[in-house]
This record gives C-alpha cells, sequence and structure tokens, in this order.
C-alpha cells in the first residue's frame, strides 16, 4: 500500500505556499507528494487567459497521475486549493483532507484594515521594505485582472453546495490572524462538511499563508498525526 500526497496551492500563489509542509512530509514520511502548478500561476504569474475550469481540470489531472502511484490518497488545500479539494474530494476516491485557510468565505475586512494600517505606517516611517503584508499583495493587486477574481468566485460557489456530501475524514488549518481569509470561514467548513472524524487546529499566530506561520512547526505535528491515521 502506498500513500500519495496531492498539495494544491492557491488564487494567484503557487507551490511555495504549501512547500513547507510538503517538505515536512517528506522528512517524516516515504510518501509521494505533488505539488502541481494551477494554470496561469507560480513565479510568473499570468491569469488573463485562464479559467476556473482549466484551474480544476490541471488539479483533477494531477490527482489521476498520483493515482497511478498511489492507491491511499490524501489531498492537502490552501486557500482556494482548499476549495477545489473539496471539489476532487466529491468526485475521486480520496482518504483524507487537510484543508489550510480554505476560502469558504474570503476577505476579513477588519484584519485587513490593520494589516493595511501597519503598511501605511510602515511608510511613514520609512520601514515599507520591512512590511511583509506590503509586498505580498502589492504584486498580486497589480497583476490580478477582475476577471480572473470572477473566477474565483466560480470556484468558491461550485463547490458551496456539495460541503455536506463530503464525507471523509478532515483535518481543517486556520490561523487567527488571517487578513485574507476570516476564522468563519474553517467554522463554516467545520459545521457544514458532512464528515464525521474532523477536527479544526487554530494557528495563533498565523496569518494567511498559513504554512509560514510562527507556530507552524506545532501544527505541523497535529496534521502529520491526523495523516498517519490512514496507515493505522
Amino acid at each position: 500500500m502506498k500513500t500519495g500526497v496531492l498539495c494544491i496551492h492557491g488564487f494567484t500563489g503557487g507551490p511555495f505556499e504549501v512547500q513547507p509542509l510538503a517538505d515536512y512530509i517528506k522528512e517524516q514520511t516515504d510518501w509521494i507528494v505533488r505539488t502541481p502548478t494551477l494554470p496561469g500561476h507560480g513565479e510568473t504569474l499570468s491569469l488573463k487567459n485562464t479559467t476556473a475550469d482549466q484551474w480544476l481540470m490541471e488539479a483533477e489531472l494531477a490527482l489521476r497521475e498520483l493515482k497511478k502511484e498511489a492507491n491511499r490518497i490524501i489531498i492537502v488545500g490552501f486557500s482556494m486549493g482548499g476549495l477545489i479539494a473539496m471539489y476532487l474530494a466529491n468526485r475521486y476516491k480520496v482518504d483524507r483532507l487537510v484543508l489550510l485557510s480554505a476560502a469558504a468565505k474570503y476577505f476579513s475586512p477588519m484584519q485587513f484594515l490593520k494589516e493595511t494600517k501597519k503598511a501605511a505606517i510602515a511608510a511613514l516611517t520609512g520601514k515599507l521594505s520591512e512590511n511583509q503584508f506590503f509586498h505580498m499583495y502589492k504584486y498580486k493587486w497589480t497583476h490580478t485582472p477582475f476577471r480572473s477574481t470572477l473566477q474565483f468566485l466560480r470556484v468558491v460557489e461550485l463547490v458551496k453546495p456539495y460541503y455536506g456530501q463530503i464525507r471523509i475524514p478532515v483535518c481543517i488549518v486556520q490561523g487567527k490572524q488571517d487578513g485574507i481569509v476570516p476564522m468563519s470561514a474553517a467554522e463554516y467548513i467545520y459545521d457544514h462538511i458532512g464528515s464525521k472524524e474532523k477536527q479544526l487546529i487554530h494557528s495563533e499566530t498565523g496569518q494567511h499563508l498559513i504554512c509560514y506561520s510562527d507556530d507552524c512547526d506545532d501544527w505541523f505535528i497535529q496534521v502529520m498525526d491526523f495523516m498517519k491515521k490512514l496507515e493505522e
């Protein structure tokens, strides 16, 4: 029996968003780990001519390829990737789901304003170059076509009606300092997903890029324990 893990990144992102967890899984196991890049994403962000259907199809193809190598499948999805993970779990035999900052609801205005205020203060004090949030999103703000945002919203709406049909074990991880996806998103998934075995892990210091949180070593262990139950 071979275990395969498919790690799916988020909207406007790339494999780097899930790489720390993917590397941790490789260190701890002999599992096959795949981190595909969705069309238009990655280092050369170019979303202009890509669609939700293309993103879903790429993830689906990656899953089919992984199924050729492994007979036990875990899908890890970050942000929009969490929604794509649920989409795949509803269509294919998948054994476990890990949802990181899954964008069932998106954009926490209060936290975003707090982070924007920090960036403004940093600008006034000449420390803007030190503000991670500013640099992380500046590129995305200027390179994401409005049409692509509508495609992202298509993914959100496409998956929403099927939460209750997902029955496999799920582990949900959400950062309390996330300025993009609010805490209520994780709670919404937890309450509406059909899984009997489910757990919700809160990262006290986690912002949206949860795999880079200061406390990631702690919740990596919890997620690993959840995934390893598949082999018991």
